[in-house]
């Protein structure tokens, strides 16, 4: 089963303007993701797949693959659903590229469970704590006995009736890892109700009856959104130099 890694970069960003071109300890935070996810050695190939001349030419710079988007998408799986006109591969990962320090033992674990021929779509998740639960930035998923996505939600999911507070919550991480098939066909299904009112685009799944396996991480990844998080990511590479 040949397996490409697919990193949807787009140039505009609200909270960061144009954090993927910013540097980060001598190379942009693509970059950086790029090559990160080349260094895990799990994929047969990587390919950034973005919408400016800029993010362009940066990963060309360091030896990467790119296809660069004709149309305008709201996703990142619409996006990387293009590229599959140029990417032969039978699984397609996901990964969000402005998380520049990608783990080789998680995406390991969530390719392994492809072995298994009933799973179509897989993704992460690792636990946290019921007052990271409260926040609604963090995406919540609860799952049934085989490890399979039930639901995912901004709100606090479960609902801790009696107050325990000895429960562990269970944040969703945005890799996604699909057959090449769904994520096709995905991409052409109409939003659903659930999807707009949450947000979620893998509710879209969950309303078409498709399961989505979760593998549990251990790995927190630093995903940059604002000037603070850059600082950040800076930091680590200081005192972990790659």
């Amino acid at each position: 089963m040949k397996t490409a890694a697919l990193i949807p970069a787009r140039f505009a960003s609200s909270r960061l303007p144009q954090k993927l071109v910013q540097d980060l300890q001598g190379k942009s935070v693509i970059q950086r993701t790029y090559l990160s996810t080349v260094a895990t050695g799990v994929f047969d190939e990587v390919w950034v797949v973005c919408d400016h001349e800029l993010i362009e030419e940066q990963v060309l710079a360091v030896g990467g693959k790119v296809f660069r988007s004709q149309k305008e998408h709201e996703s990142g799986s619409d996006r990387i659903a293009e590229a599959l006109a140029q990417v032969d591969a039978d699984l397609i990962v996901n990964v969000q590229g402005d998380e520049p320090f990608q783990d080789t033992k998680s995406l390991q674990d969530l390719v392994a469970v492809f072995t298994d021929s009933s799973v179509q779509m897989a993704s992460l998740y690792f636990n946290i704590s019921p007052a990271e639960a409260a926040n609604p930035n963090a995406v919540k998923v609860v799952l049934d006995q085989n490890s399979d996505a039930l639901y995912f939600s901004r709100s606090p999911i479960p609902f801790d009736r009696e107050g325990s507070g000895d429960f562990s919550y269970k944040k969703h991480v945005g890799i996604y890892a699909y057959r090449r098939e769904l994520l096709l066909e995905f991409t052409t299904w109409p939003k659903g109700e659930l999807e707009q009112l949450e947000m979620l685009e893998q509710l879209r799944i969950l309303e078409h009856g498709v399961k989505i396996r979760m593998v549990e991480t251990s790995h927190q990844a630093i995903a940059i959104d604002t000037a603070e998080d850059l600082e950040r990511a800076r930091n680590f590479l200081r005192k972990n130099p790659v």
